[in-house]
């Protein structure tokens, strides 16, 4: 790793089973349900059709990113701060997901994959994505409240400045 942790970057090809919309952000549950959800037929859902691809993901401090296999087509982009929650399905040790809220309106999806050895390690490796983000996150506001304190400190020093120059011309003028 270099100084920076811009460069943290985790890609796998994992089974895709599909996305579903949830009502929560976050919880074992949520999983649960929304692999019960997949399980159902819905001739309807475009997300339900796309299941069971192979996709490769891109894990990054900005997010992670779902590309097709074969044809590297972009399939999903979430943010990392918009990822609540993700886990290894306590039920099928093999699926792991994450919950994920969407950028332009208020709702949440849970993307579903299944990994038949690598499960729990890429949910840890997710993890330590985080990790590294919030990390990152709190030098960086760290940083800005140094700056901010600082910014302060200097505006209140050349108040003091010019009050003293005038103080000063105030005297001269006087003599």
């Amino acid at each position: 790793m270099s100084d920076t942790e811009d460069d943290i970057e985790i890609s796998f090809t994992v089974k895709f089973l599909g996305r579903v919309e949830v009502v929560h952000p976050n919880g074992l549950n949520i999983l649960e349900e929304a692999a019960q959800n997949l399980k159902t037929p819905d001739p309807y859902s475009s997300d339900k059709a796309a299941k069971k691809s192979k996709v490769h993901l891109f894990v990054s401090l900005s997010g992670i990113d779902m590309l097709e296999n074969k044809t590297k087509f972009l399939l999903y982009t979430c943010p990392l701060p918009t990822i609540s929650f993700c886990a290894v399905l306590p039920s099928s040790p093999k699926v792991f997901g994450f919950v994920a809220k969407h950028p332009a309106v208020d709702m949440y999806h849970c993307y579903l994959f299944k990994s038949e050895t690598l499960a729990y390690v890429l949910v840890s490796a997710i993890g330590d994505v985080f990790r590294a983000a919030k990390k990152e996150e709190s030098v960086r506001g760290s940083r800005d409240l140094i700056v901010e304190a600082l910014r302060h400190k200097n505006k209140m020093l050349q108040k003091e400045n010019s009050e003293l120059k005038k103080r000063l011309a105030d005297k001269n003028n006087q003599q």
